[in-house]
């Protein structure tokens, strides 16, 4: 019988047998070696030559992601094809002397480590030994004499995000410029001039009532106004383009795709323990091919629960999993993110939560999405609703809700040329372009709305993503308070931030974007905080006086009610629509219910309005994993790959037999 062709055997060939550049041979392809090694079968290096026709990955990516060769065997024959020597990083401590000559981003851009310095000679750890000559060029003003070891992609990561920590975290942190970030918005000083405003409105109130009422009164107006306006632009977009994609703004005529793009997506998790399982079968049902990419489960080093879920289940090798460091106070989402985006390599970087279970082919209709595009569509944003409508009353008109923001106000906003707040899921960006903006505002807790305007003033657009990725519904009703209340104070804090320098806004937008601008933000949280204003006003409605109404004059009283009951109707006609564009005419019957779900977001923007001044950063955390997208959720399953994991970043060093 022939040798198996293990990594061990793969070593001892490599150590014994001449190197047959020495005698002026070629020298032997990937492939050829692993075949000749019986490493792997023919039809599987036939089926990998096929495949990478097609995608811009190397061979032994695809080898290893279809698993039909595992990565310590691939890396043994990278070592005998380059001549090189396979090291173990977590054998001896990195330089921090040396990795301190370039940044962090240079180490993991070009997946290279310093290894260790040998006299006047530093030896580097690599991955890519096809990229030694450019390598080379790039270390020798800074190094001198350059000697390459090969050792695994992982191992590279996680020995620089061991000793490069504190850098990964301050970058995180502090990634989005000073001029678009909130983090010194609520300075202490400002809260105390903000407090100081409430304070005299106060009085104000009780010196002069009526005048006080009545501008509040035509702020309730004017916040309901906007908001139902653009309700009344997508319904108007809706019965004019049905049938119809959601968003033909993608684009010039769709071009042919020669080759699919890299993919990176991240999942931040925290405290999900009770979903990880559910969460891996959906992202095993994901049709796009494995090599082109890459999963990162975004865990928090002190979230032990999660941790322990995700370690119990064994992952495939394009799942990654990524601990952010406890340094500091601050436990955000999008710190989170940030620190992971160091570690993408992906081309376009997109955003999952815990709870989606997004459609299997979701990810081909990104990248066609980017290749129709026109260079300055950054993002594309994807419908979301909701696979547990039917739960309970507040999951039903949750899901009309959200129907009506995704599949008509939205489209609606990207067609009249409007900025778009992104979702905060299932949005897809270019990398570069994200790197290029600051990522995201670590300090915001609607990052998602943030980054969509920092797009538009940067100059790029968003446009809608005719692809569903479904949620859990938010159906207690305390839970979702606290989930609206964090929204909403987002929301403040966005509109604070990018209207200081308001001037300047206009120059960015232009004018049309920032009336659109005006229109959100105004209208999302003001509808909200100044609802209670005009429900003062149904009591005329039952006979009793209103202490204003000498005021304004009942013809004046009466055009309010009017507009009130037009607004409503409004609400009510676009949640109806929304039901029968996500084919659920069931739910319609909820839409006149919208009444008594509405005033629930009074209650979360005043819990907002109070965490605006005394807790701005604070994440609400939104728990989930009580419904599942399944009646009953299959028995946890291996999805591939039976090599143990560990996570980048982390202090438990990834383990291979090299």
């Amino acid at each position: 019988m022939g040798e198996i062709w293990t990594s061990a055997a793969l070593r001892r060939r490599s150590q014994h047998q001449p190197a047959q550049r020495s005698f002026g041979l070629r020298p032997k392809r990937l492939g050829e070696t692993l075949l000749q090694g019986q490493a792997i079968s023919g039809d599987h290096l036939m089926r990998a030559l096929v495949l990478q026709q097609h995608q811009r990955a190397s061979l032994g990516d695809i080898l290893v992601s279809e698993g039909w060769a595992e990565r310590s065997t691939v890396l043994m024959a990278l070592a005998q094809q380059y001549q090189m020597q396979t090291v173990n990083l977590s054998g001896r401590p990195l330089s921090k002397r040396l990795l301190e000559r370039k940044p962090v981003d240079f180490w993991l851009g070009h997946c290279i480590a310093p290894w260790m310095q040998l006299g006047s000679t530093v030896i580097f750890a690599i991955a890519h030994p096809e990229q030694r000559t450019h390598l080379r060029q790039l270390l020798a003003p800074s190094f001198g004499d350059i000697r390459f070891v090969l050792t695994d992609e992982d191992a590279i990561r996680t020995g620089v995000a061991r000793h490069m920590q504190h850098s990964l975290v301050h970058r995180a942190v502090t990634k989005t410029p000073n001029a678009y970030s909130c983090r010194d918005l609520m300075s202490p000083r400002r809260c105390r001039m903000v407090c100081l405003i409430l304070i005299s409105a106060v009085l104000a109130f009780a010196l002069a009532p009526k005048t006080i009422f009545l501008g509040l009164t035509a702020l309730a107006m004017l916040s309901l106004l906007l908001f139902t306006s653009l309700r009344l632009a997508g319904l108007i977009h809706a019965l004019g383009k049905r049938g119809k994609s959601a968003d033909s703004r993608t684009g010039p005529t769709p071009r042919k795709l020669k080759r699919l793009p890299r993919l990176s997506v991240l999942v931040p998790l925290y405290k999900e323990a009770d979903i990880s399982r559910d969460l891996l079968r959906r992202l095993g049902k994901l049709s796009y091919p494995r090599s082109l990419l890459e999963i990162f489960l975004v865990l928090e080093e002190h979230d032990a629960v999660t941790r322990a879920a995700v370690q119990a289940v064994t992952l495939p090798d394009w799942i990654k999993v990524i601990e952010v460091p406890a340094n500091g106070t601050l436990k955000t989402k999008p710190r989170a993110m940030n620190y992971a985006l160091e570690f993408c390599r992906g081309d376009l970087v997109g955003v999952w939560d815990a709870e989606d279970a997004p459609q299997g082919n979701q990810l081909e209709q990104v990248a066609k999405a980017f290749a129709s595009a026109d260079k300055n569509v950054a993002c594309f944003q994807g419908v979301l609703d909701y696979y547990n409508p039917t739960a309970n009353w507040l999951a039903r008109c949750f899901t009309l809700e959200y129907a009506s923001w995704f599949r008509l106000i939205l489209p609606a906003m990207s067609r009249l040329g409007l900025v778009l707040p992104l979702g905060g899921t299932t949005m897809f960006i270019r990398r570069s372009v994200l790197q290029e903006v600051g990522g995201w505002d670590a300090h915001n807790v609607t990052e998602d709305a943030d980054l969509g305007v920092r797009l538009y003033r940067a100059g790029y657009e968003t446009r809608m993503l005719p692809a569903t990725t479904y949620e859990e519904a938010n159906c207690r009703i305390w839970p979702w308070v606290k989930q609206r209340s964090r929204w909403l104070k987002g929301f403040m804090i966005t509109y604070l931030v990018h209207m200081q320098r308001p001037g300047r806004l206009v120059q960015d937008l232009g004018w049309r974007k920032f009336f659109g601008f005006q229109f959100f933000f105004i209208g999302a949280v003001g509808q909200f905080l100044f609802a209670p204003v005009l429900w003062t006003y149904w009591i005329v409605w039952f006979g009793s006086p209103h202490p204003i109404t000498t005021a304004l004059g009942p013809s004046v009283l009466s055009l309010f009610f009017a507009v009130m009951v037009a607004c409503e109707l409004t609400s009510i006609c676009v949640a109806t629509a929304a039901a029968f564009v996500i084919k659920r005419p069931s739910l319609a019957l909820c839409a006149p219910t919208l009444l008594f779900y509405f005033p629930l977001g009074t209650i979360a923007a005043y819990k907002a309005l109070r965490e605006l001044l005394n807790r701005p950063f604070f994440w609400d955390k939104t728990h989930h994993g009580f419904h599942s997208d399944l009646p009953s959720p299959p028995a946890p399953r291996v999805l591939s790959d039976p090599q143990p994991h560990a996570a980048i970043g982390s202090q438990t060093p990834l383990k291979y037999d090299l």
